[in-house]
């Protein structure tokens, strides 16, 4: 449902009594035990507990501060357009999420709800391969059920339920409603029909919003509390009972058929039998190179990644005694210069998958903390808890002796992903993602005449309902002038007002126009300057190149790109900038490349009052970064005087 992006409201606090309302409505509709207040004669004590025990539920469920706000989207084959309301809230040490999502009078956890309220839901399990699937928007299907049956009691027809992977069976990864009920179930191989409708998904849109636009959180590798003691324990115990001549006594142990290469070749041709929907493809085996990695095997990548990184530094820079480094080297320099172009990526699954998050360290400090700890180099915390690495050792022997594999070209598309290129795609001037580099834009100011004026343009045959330039209107303005005989005879310089001009220019409403209406004549270029105001204005940004006659001209003076300099947390500084769309530039390759030159974090977020429907991004860069947006704003073709720059941290307008 939410694989497109949804048009969400402004988002309003939720009412303390609506909070609690809610909340007891998802604990009824769920069935969650809930301590029962101690009777009247019971201790005080007691009592306290049994209304302390209430409050924790509900703060799990729908914690304090949460927010709802009001969505629209479309859904199914004919994209019918659904309406509901989404509840925000933000559980301890977490930023905010969505966390519900309520459809007509039914509520749904969304999976962050789910990774921290284990058992909220009957939990289903399915292939790894049939999942991925799922997250992208298709239906589980009946055969696609594994570890059954026995499948839940509660996993009955218009229930909600979770679905996790064999691989990680503790993980709900989507949330969907039961179209049959499963738990009656005594056989699924040879099966046919829907099981379970998706509605939500880990890489979904829901999953993916956030309050400042940084993406929706990865899921853990395990959760305890659901229960994972039924059925086979992973996806290797169950495919060895299960092969394409198992018997039927083999059939009763459920699972996922494993078809023949025949099968797979006439099924290839149909549509999927373990999912569907518009997403569905034809059923594939994964091989060992498509399975998930682990997070020992991921580490293992990323501690090899700046191993060769120093390595290579090493040998080409030989001549350097700092190897081509400039210290010190903050973090962000350190994984864009020498980690990202060592990762073995070479397709746009790995590259999602080879996330410094996905780590054990979790983020780029504690990353450097581990080199610090083996002694490979030295690091120091600055303040404001940046960590930057002041010197290494190359001579080290893990560098030294280090053995480098095969990286993607820079050509390729691994190359585009993050990886390869051997440190080289860092310092290209042309990214080829980001097509606005080297364009050349030229604006273009026009004039639409207004209706009053048509005598004017009559008089050299010229359109009035047409868009001008400036330099186009003044010999049609000298036209009729000349046809007219305006000149005044005493000063070539003047021009007699005839009624159409008087009319149509001088409308008398200031000081001036009564003063010109007075003395019947007004110098020739006052005339035609107070002409041009009074037509509308209109504008052109053409790209490489594009003509007048090709693009659309567009109402109201050219905008201008916004640079503002601002202070947060006390004393540091960002720099946002927004308005680059009608540039031909997109905010987030302008963000990917912010965040490479000047070595800091970006974010790409909506700016606030912009629609929904055309939203104006706003990228936000770490530091004074005004230079470094200017330099990058002219590599695209953007002239300095296209730009309004407001520096809020010296309380002047540049």
């Amino acid at each position: 449902m939410f694989k497109k992006k949804p048009n969400i409201k402004a988002l309003a606090p939720l009412r303390s009594s609506d909070r609690r309302k809610i909340a007891d409505q998802i604990i009824a509709d769920y069935g969650i035990d809930v301590p029962s207040r101690e009777t009247a004669d019971q201790a005080q004590t007691g009592q306290e507990s049994a209304t302390i025990g209430v409050g924790a539920i509900r703060n799990v469920l729908l914690p304090d501060n949460s927010q709802s706000a009001r969505f629209t989207t479309t859904a199914g084959k004919d994209l019918k357009q659904v309406s509901g309301t989404i509840y925000i809230g933000k559980h301890p040490a977490q930023p905010q999420r969505v966390l519900w999502i309520k459809l007509e009078d039914k509520l749904l956890p969304t999976v962050y709800t789910l990774w921290s309220s284990p058992g909220l839901v009957p939990l289903l399990h399915t292939p790894d391969v049939v999942l991925q699937k799922l997250r992208g928007g298709a239906d589980l299907m009946t055969p696609g059920l594994a570890r059954g049956p026995p499948f839940p009691p509660k996993a009955t027809k218009g229930s909600v339920v979770a679905i996790a992977s064999l691989e990680k069976p503790t993980v709900p990864m989507v949330v969907g409603i039961c179209e049959i009920d499963v738990a009656s179930l005594q056989e699924v191989r040879g099966a046919k029909g829907h099981a379970v409708r998706g509605e939500h998904w880990d890489g979904d849109e829901l999953w993916a919003w956030s309050q400042g636009g940084n993406g929706g959180g990865n899921a853990p590798d395990e959760i305890e509390g659901w229960d994972t003691n039924r059925g086979k324990g992973s996806l290797e115990e169950l495919l060895n009972d299960v092969t394409v001549e198992d018997s039927d006594d083999a059939q009763n142990e459920g699972g996922v058929p494993i078809p023949s290469k025949a099968a797979e070749e006439s099924q290839a041709k149909h549509q999927n039998e373990f999912v569907e929907g518009e997403d569905a493809e034809p059923f594939e085996r994964v091989g060992v190179e498509g399975k998930e990695l682990s997070t020992k095997e991921i580490d293992e990548i990323f501690w090899n990644a700046l191993l060769y990184g120093l390595h290579h530094h090493r040998n080409t820079n030989r001549s350097d005694p700092y190897h081509g480094l400039s210290f010190p080297v903050n973090q962000s320099a350190l994984v864009s210069n020498l980690v990202l172009p060592f990762l073995p990526i070479t397709t746009s699954a790995q590259a999602a998958t080879l996330n410094i998050k996905k780590t054990s360290w979790k983020n780029a400090k504690k990353f450097i903390k581990a080199f610090d700890k083996a002694r490979i180099l030295k690091s120091k915390d600055r303040d404001g808890g940046e960590c930057v690495v002041v010197d290494i050792d190359f001579e080290d022997p893990a560098i030294t002796n280090f053995v480098p594999y095969k990286l993607p070209k820079k050509e390729t598309a691994g190359a585009e992903l993050g990886g390869g290129g051997g440190g080289k795609t860092i310092t290209a001037d042309l990214s080829p993602s980001d097509s606005s580099i080297g364009q050349k834009l030229n604006k273009i100011d026009l004039y639409k005449p207004k209706e009053q004026l048509a005598p004017v343009f009559a008089a050299s045959r010229a359109n009035h309902h047409a868009l001008y330039l400036p330099t186009e209107l003044r010999p049609i303005i000298n036209a009729y002038i000349d046809s007219e005989k305006l000149v005044s005879d005493t000063n070539k310089r003047l021009v007699n007002l005839d009624p159409i001009l008087a009319n149509a220019v001088f409308d008398g409403s200031t000081p001036l126009d009564r003063e010109v209406l007075a003395k019947g004549t007004v110098p020739r270029d006052a005339l035609i300057d107070r002409i041009l105001k009074s037509c509308s204005p209109y504008h052109l940004i053409l790209q490489n190149t594009e003509t007048r006659d090709t693009v659309k001209a567009k109402a109201g003076h050219a905008p201008k790109i916004s640079i503002v300099l601002e202070t947060r947390s006390g004393n540091k500084t960002v720099t946002k900038i927004s308005g680059v769309e009608v540039f031909h530039i997109q905010p987030q390759a302008l963000a990917d490349k912010l965040q490479k030159t000047c070595a800091s974090s970006t974010s790409v977020g909506q700016t606030a009052g912009s629609s929904p429907k055309k939203p104006v991004m706003e990228v936000m860069v770490q530091g004074p970064q005004k230079e470094a947006m200017m330099k990058a704003l002219e590599k695209r073709g953007v002239s300095r005087q296209w730009v309004e720059v407001n520096d809020k941290t010296k309380g002047k307008k540049k």
